[in-house]
C-alpha cells in the first residue's frame, strides 16, 4: 500500500469520527459515541407509554430522524394496563418494553423501585432536582392539572377559578349539574387515583369539597379523552382534574372547550420515565431516555406536542418558566420519590377508595 493512500484512509477515518462526534449533543461525555454504536446495532426500541400515539409522533420523529439505525416499536395504553402488563411479563421473563414512561406517576415509581436500571443521565444537570429518584426515574414533562369546561353551556362570569369555587358552583346548581360533572374513576385510571391522592395531601377540606362537587352526581372516566369529548359535546358541563397539556392541545381545534387553571392550588403532574433492568435493547433506551429529556426532545414536546417541559430553557413559554409565570406560587409539583409510594400499600389503598367513593357518592 502507497504512504499516500495510507494517509488518505487514515484521513478519511478522522473525517468519519470526527463527523460522528460532532453529532453528540454538546457536553456529553466522548465515551457516548460507544453507547450510540451499540444502540444501532441493537436496532430497535420498545417503548410502554401512557402518552397516546399522536401526541408522541412528534418525539418518535425526532428521534428516529437522529438514529436513523434505530426503529421504535411503541405501545400506547392506559396507566392501569401498562403496570398490570409489565408486572406480568417480568413475572414470566418474557420480552417487554425497554422503557416505561407513564403519567401515573405512582405506579410508575412503584415499578421503578422494583424493575429499573440505575442510569445517569447527561441531561440531569438540566432538571429540578425533585423530578429524579435514585437516578432511576426521571419526570420528563411539567403539566399543570385543570378544569375544563363547556364555553357553551357555562357563562364566562360562572367558571370557576379555585376548587372552592367549583364546589360552590355546583352546590348551589344541582339541578343543572345533576351527573354533568366529570372527572377520573380513581378505582380504574391509576393516574386518577394519584391526582385525587394528592388533591388531598394539597386540600385539608378535600373530602368535604368532593362532597359538594358531588352534590349533581359524578360522570366518573377512566380516560381524558372521554372527558374532554363529553364535555365539549354538552354531555357533561365541567370536567376537573384534567391533564392541562391535552386539554390546551384539544382546544385550539376545539370552540366549545375553555380551560380553567385553579388558582388555589394547581397540581403539577410529570410523566415517570425508567430504563428497565431487563431491557433487550439498554443502549437504545439510554438513546431515548436522554433524547427525551434533551433540549430538542423537551422542544418537541412543548411546541409540537402541547406538553409542557420540564426544562426551563425551552424556546417560547411552554416550560417551566412560562408556567411559572402564569401561575406563580399556586402551582404544586408533584414530587418523583417515596412519598408516591405510601398510597399504594393495598390497605391504605382500599381504605382512602372508600373514603373517595363515600364523598363522591359512588
Amino acid at each position: 500500500m502507497s504512504s499516500t493512500f495510507r494517509i488518505s484512509l487514515i484521513a478519511t477515518a478522522v473525517l468519519i469520527s470526527t463527523s460522528a462526534m460532532s453529532a453528540l449533543p454538546q457536553g456529553y461525555p466522548a465515551d457516548y459515541q460507544n453507547v450510540v454504536d451499540a444502540a444501532t446495532k441493537e436496532g430497535k426500541l420498545v417503548v410502554y407509554s401512557t402518552t397516546d400515539t399522536k401526541s408522541a409522533d412528534p418525539l418518535i420523529k425526532g428521534f428516529e430522524a437522529t438514529y436513523p439505525g434505530i426503529k421504535v416499536e411503541y405501545n400506547d395504553m392506559n396507566s392501569t394496563e401498562l403496570y398490570n402488563r409489565f408486572i406480568s411479563e417480568q413475572a414470566s421473563g418474557s420480552s417487554s418494553g425497554d422503557v416505561v414512561w407513564s403519567s401515573s406517576m405512582d405506579t410508575a415509581l412503584k415499578l421503578a423501585a422494583d424493575y429499573a436500571q440505575e442510569y445517569t443521565s447527561p441531561e440531569q444537570s438540566q432538571l429540578p432536582k425533585w423530578s429524579v429518584w435514585n437516578n432511576k426515574a426521571y419526570g420528563t414533562t411539567y403539566e399543570p392539572v385543570v378544569f375544563i369546561y363547556n364555553k357553551r353551556l357555562i357563562p364566562a362570569n360562572e367558571v370557576p377559578d379555585s376548587h372552592a369555587a367549583l364546589a360552590k358552583l355546583v352546590a348551589s346548581q344541582t339541578d343543572k349539574f345533576k351527573s354533568k360533572v366529570t372527572t377520573y374513576d380513581v378505582e380504574k385510571s391509576g393516574v386518577g387515583f394519584m391526582l385525587s391522592v394528592q388533591d388531598s395531601k394539597a386540600d385539608p377540606n378535600y373530602f368535604k369539597t368532593l362532597a359538594e362537587v358531588a352534590k349533581g352526581g359524578l360522570a366518573v372516566q377512566s380516560s381524558t379523552g372521554t372527558m374532554m369529548e363529553r364535555v365539549s359535546s354538552g354531555e357533561n358541563l365541567i370536567g376537573y382534574n384534567i391533564l392541562g397539556s391535552y386539554s390546551e392541545a384539544r382546544a385550539k381545534t376545539d370552540p366549545s372547550l375553555g380551560i380553567s387553571y385553579p388558582k388555589d392550588y394547581t397540581l403539577v403532574l410529570s410523566r415517570v420515565s425508567f430504563i428497565s433492568q431487563q431491557a433487550q435493547n439498554s443502549n437504545a433506551a439510554k438513546l431515548w431516555l436522554d433524547y427525551v429529556l434533551s433540549e430538542k426532545g423537551q422542544s418537541i414536546l412543548a411546541n409540537q406536542a402541547d406538553i409542557p417541559s420540564i426544562r426551563n430553557d425551552i424556546e417560547g413559554d411552554n416550560d417551566i418558566n412560562g408556567m411559572t409565570q402564569m401561575l406563580g406560587q399556586a402551582l404544586k409539583p408533584i414530587p418523583v420519590d417515596e412519598s408516591l409510594l405510601e398510597y399504594l400499600q393495598p390497605k391504605k389503598r382500599l381504605e382512602y377508595i372508600k373514603l373517595w367513593r363515600e364523598a363522591a357518592a359512588k
